[in-house]
């Protein structure tokens, strides 16, 4: 199907635009943003995907205030106007291509937003992300990052709340390839050797001269699969920050953590310290759709022009016992050899861990 992309030279594949060169059915394309004011009151946690090869396209918002997390769910058939991103009220505009967005959620079921996006600093492309079970790809990702301020408003049940750049920061990012969407697929044989879990580390961080942008994932027995740091400087300067120790602190009886301290090497290998303190925390995977969430999965078709709202009570102990088994996104204050930043502290340890010393899925911090 050809459509507006078209007219321009940016094809990969001898395709139309909207059509993927692969066929697999979890092929997606999918932007994430994030904002806070700083204090960890509030966190905004947002994101849309498009997934042409299950012709879905969904769009999801999640606030936390208090012991509060709110859900808003938006999903519609795909079309083939790419340059149009709109999921029914929800949509981002593109306003300077990798500086400056506008996302806006009109009014839905007593939430709404209108945040303008400006990038503080040139975006990070990370390391391709790979993973397999077996002999068969089941994550094949690129993404680029990025951090910034946010202006405008949120309004949640008829309170306006002003958002003004000197005070709300947050990150984002954009990926897109292969990675589990939609409905479960049929499951076949059990993994041979059964999959034990993962240890997975995302800190983009947003310093007044500097941003970093860190990854690490490891397998249960440490070893890791996935390195990348970098630091992004204001006059364009991008410094590797080497391999990473990372030392978490978790709350106690939880997986849930509290902290880090991670131990870098700059690029004349001068040593670069992050001490990182959790804010606020937003589980992922309670009403925002990732890792085996129960109530809302991306890409799952709910019929045409659907949404709904969902309400957590994160001191229900149902709710929180689930809190350790997914990705938490956390708003992040941290210092950085005198500098402090904010951002994002994502992370999640699932199932065994040996150097955490989490030996199964049920092993908690002492």
């Amino acid at each position: 199907m050809v459509g507006p992309l078209d007219e321009y030279p940016i094809h990969q594949a001898p395709l139309p635009v909207t059509w993927p060169a692969t066929g697999d059915r979890n092929f997606y394309d999918r932007c994430y943003l994030n904002a806070h004011d700083r204090t960890g009151d509030i966190f905004v946690v947002t994101g849309m995907g498009w997934y042409p090869n299950l012709g879905t396209k969904d769009a999801f918002v999640l606030v936390r205030r208090g012991d509060t997390q709110t859900a808003v769910h938006l999903g519609d058939a795909i079309d083939d106007d790419r340059l149009n991103q709109r999921v029914g009220g929800y949509r981002i505009e593109v306003v300077e291509p990798l500086r400056r967005l506008r996302a806006v959620l009109e009014e839905t079921e007593g939430i709404a937003f209108d945040l303008t996006w400006e990038g503080s600093f040139d975006v990070v492309r990370e390391q391709p992300h790979i993973l397999r079970s077996g002999s068969r790809v089941t994550l094949d990702a690129q993404r680029f990052a990025q951090v910034g301020t946010w202006s405008g408003s949120v309004v949640i049940d008829g309170e306006e709340i002003a958002v003004t750049p000197d005070r709300w920061v947050g990150t984002r990012d954009r990926s897109w390839g292969i990675r589990p969407v939609g409905e479960p697929e049929p499951a076949g044989r059990p993994a041979d050797p059964p999959f034990e879990g993962m240890w997975w580390l995302y800190l983009p961080l947003r310093f007044d001269d500097f941003a970093i942008v860190l990854i690490a994932q490891e397998d249960p027995d440490g070893f890791r699969t996935l390195n990348d740091c970098t630091r992004v400087w204001g006059d364009g300067r991008v410094e590797q920050l080497g391999w990473p120790r990372v030392d978490i602190s978790y709350a106690s009886g939880t997986r849930i953590p509290t902290g880090a301290v991670i131990r870098c090497g700059g690029a004349y290998g001068e040593p670069v310290t992050l001490e990182v303190e959790s804010l606020l925390p937003v589980a992922l995977h309670i009403g925002g759709g990732y890792g085996g969430d129960s109530d809302w999965s991306h890409g799952v078709w709910k019929g045409p022009g659907f949404s709904e709202r969902r309400t957590y009570d994160l001191s229900s102990p149902d709710v929180a016992g689930r809190m350790m088994f997914g990705m938490v996104d956390h708003v992040a204050r941290a210092e950085c050899d005198g500098a402090t930043g904010y951002g994002l502290f994502e992370h999640g340890a699932l199932g065994r861990h040996d150097p955490s010393g989490f030996t199964d899925w049920f092993t908690v911090a002492p």
